[in-house]
């Protein structure tokens, strides 16, 4: 019996080169030699295609790849290719070969990944946390991991992969996979990931890494000298985050949930790659205030890795959908509860706001699904919606459903029905009405389309109302500093603030005018000199705005410290507001950290910084 079709089969992802319509790969095996000293990988990829139509010619991605030979194995035949340009982002590899329907076939491709691929990151031993030794890793998402390995690189296509990594001695390699061995020689080890996930998942680390177990199915690896904080940062809450999430929305298939605290200059929070999740360093503040973030990629479990977006158009099939399930499991859980999750939430409508302040609520990007036209790269239309918006429109369909439960009972079914495979917009909503028919009759009274397609605020925005008694105390102490009426009385204490009512309280402040900075900064050194980034970034934006200069330093020390992307990018689009001072501390500080940045980030900051 044929597999029922999804509408996503009717939709063609624009970046992609390849002709995916025609072949299916079932599995990816990787031979790779990682080399420090010229900052490459050679590889050999194996890939097993099936043929789904008469073909002659097998089209993959690649970008900067050095394809060296190209062989179909048992016969031993050598096939002739050719490479054509694509995009800015990568190009079209053309197998020459007639492809008959049904065929079987193994193609073997021999590469090298150079040092100018820029989904793989080389760090010398100073960037490192330990400075000892040098790190590599590779960051897929969006459409990078065609830089590491010749592939199918769209979300539309799943498949599984195994690979044989031999790296430095002294060094060892942990990959997204939920078998892994050592070879038999020293200094290789070998992984198997059996569950299919689309190409960009892949992903590949490379240093001085240790571990330490944290949970009955978890573990987390860092390198030495971070070792300890990261394992009593998130010791116990991984198994309970992971528990409550299975209670909601089922079985957790991927076996091993493990962690790996990357170098500073790793631009995202954290990166769902399945079985180990990619997290900044900067959520090891000591008093597991920021674990949040881990609920959001052990959600990515269920929502973006176990069902997909089937292009980058509908990324918030994979944002919105985990911004809710981690929501979901953030109340349920003993140390934040339902106030907090209010409270955080709110915290992310703000960045929403702000970022539509920016750009204009018009922008395009402002739309939940996102145009991506031929040539754009995905990670240009990278930011808050998918996430915010996305988590709104979510809410949104709870709400007309009554009861979270209900909501909760119609994720997990979702999740069943479309559990490894790859769907749209239209897919989610079909299965939406299926599921609760009596929703059917009013579907134009909910405005579905306008949802999607028009760009702005969201037109519903749940009620937060329970994180009232921590937000109103923070809103309060804001309106005393801007010396509005009748906040005389107001305590200026935050002893034993949770970090988001502090986070909230300097929202707050970014909204107010002619504050008095030196007293603010006097008063509360333990937010002015904080090591959590996220109230680093808050007193940045602060300082910034109010080109409160005694303060630059520490402003600069976070630029340094740390490039994640959602910190880095509104700090220097602050500076380049504020004074001229402020400018040229721009200048000056991304000159000297510009080679520690992600490609991406380095892009994006470059832009910032020359948008006139």
């Amino acid at each position: 019996m044929a597999p029922a079709k999804l509408h996503s089969d009717d939709v063609l992802d624009v970046a992609t080169a390849s002709n995916y319509k025609d072949f299916n790969v079932r599995h990816y095996a990787l031979d790779l030699d990682v080399n420090f000293d010229s900052k490459s990988i050679d590889g050999t990829a194996i890939l097993d295609v099936e043929v789904l139509r008469p073909v002659d010619c097998v089209t993959l991605d690649i970008h900067t790849l050095e394809i060296k030979k190209i062989t179909q194995l048992y016969n031993g035949n050598v096939l002739d290719f050719d490479i054509k340009p694509f995009a800015a982002y990568g190009s079209s590899l053309n197998i020459k070969h007639k492809f008959e329907k049904e065929d079987s076939v193994k193609l073997e491709i021999q590469y090298t990944a150079p040092s100018t691929a820029p989904g793989v990151c080389w760090l010398e031993k100073e960037q490192t946390a330990g400075k000892k030794h040098p790190y590599m890793y590779t960051q897929g998402q969006a459409v990078l991991n065609r830089s590491f390995f010749p592939c199918v690189d769209t979300p539309a296509v799943k498949s599984t992969y195994s690979a044989t990594v031999k790296v430095p001695k002294g060094l060892r390699a942990v990959m997204s996979a939920d078998e892994w061995t050592d070879g038999e020689e020293p200094n290789v080890f070998k992984f198997n990931m059996t569950k299919p996930i689309p190409a960009y998942l892949v992903a590949l680390a490379v240093g001085d890494i240790k571990s330490a177990k944290i949970g009955p199915r978890s573990r987390v690896w860092s390198e030495p000298v971070k070792l300890e904080a990261a394992r009593a940062e998130f010791d116990g809450v991984v198994e309970e985050f992971i528990s409550i999430a299975e209670n909601l929305y089922g079985p957790y298939v991927w076996g091993r949930y493990d962690l790996l605290i990357m170098p500073p200059s790793f631009p995202f929070g954290g990166m769902e790659n399945p079985c180990l999740t990619f997290v900044t360093p900067c959520l090891v503040v000591g008093d597991k205030s920021l674990t949040d973030v881990v609920m959001h990629e052990i959600a990515h479990s269920w929502f973006g890795n176990l069902v997909t977006n089937g292009n980058w158009s509908d990324f918030w099939l994979n944002e919105g959908l985990t911004m809710y399930a981690q929501r979901r499991i953030c109340t349920s859980t003993e140390s934040f509860g339902e106030a907090y999750t209010c409270l955080e939430a709110r915290t992310g409508l703000a960045l929403l706001r702000e970022q539509m302040d920016d750009s204009g609520e018009d922008h395009h990007l402002n739309k939940l699904r996102v145009v991506i036209e031929p040539g754009v790269d995905p990670d240009d239309t990278y930011n808050e919606t998918p996430y915010e918006k996305g988590f709104c429109f979510c809410s949104f369909l709870q709400s007309q459903v009554g009861s979270l439960q209900k909501f909760d009972n119609f994720l997990k079914a979702y999740v069943e029905k479309f559990k490894y495979k790859s769907v749209v917009g239209e897919d989610f909503l079909q299965f939406y009405f299926e599921y609760f028919p009596e929703l059917k009759e009013k579907e134009n009274e909910l405005e579905l389309d306008k949802w999607l397609h028009t760009a702005g605020w969201p037109s519903f925005v749940p009620d937060l109302s329970a994180g009232d008694n921590l937000t109103k105390p923070a809103e309060q102490l804001a309106a005393m500093w801007a010396g509005e009426k009748d906040t005389e009385n107001v305590s200026r204490d935050i002893t034993g603030w949770p970090t988001y009512q502090v986070l909230h309280f300097l929202d707050q402040l970014m909204e107010k005018s002619n504050l008095p900075m030196k007293e603010i900064s006097d008063t509360y050194k333990h937010i002015s000199k904080s090591h959590n980034a996220e109230i680093q970034l808050r007193w940045s934006k602060v300082t910034l705005k109010n080109d409160y200069q005694p303060d630059f330093p520490q402003v600069r020390q976070f630029l340094e410290e740390q490039g994640k992307q959602k910190y880095t990018l509104p700090v220097y689009k602050a500076l380049m507001k504020s004074s001229e001072t402020a400018k040229k501390l721009a200048y000056e500080v991304f000159e000297n950290t510009k080679d520690q940045l992600h490609v991406n980030v380095r892009k994006r900051v470059h832009e910032i910084l020359h948008s006139d």
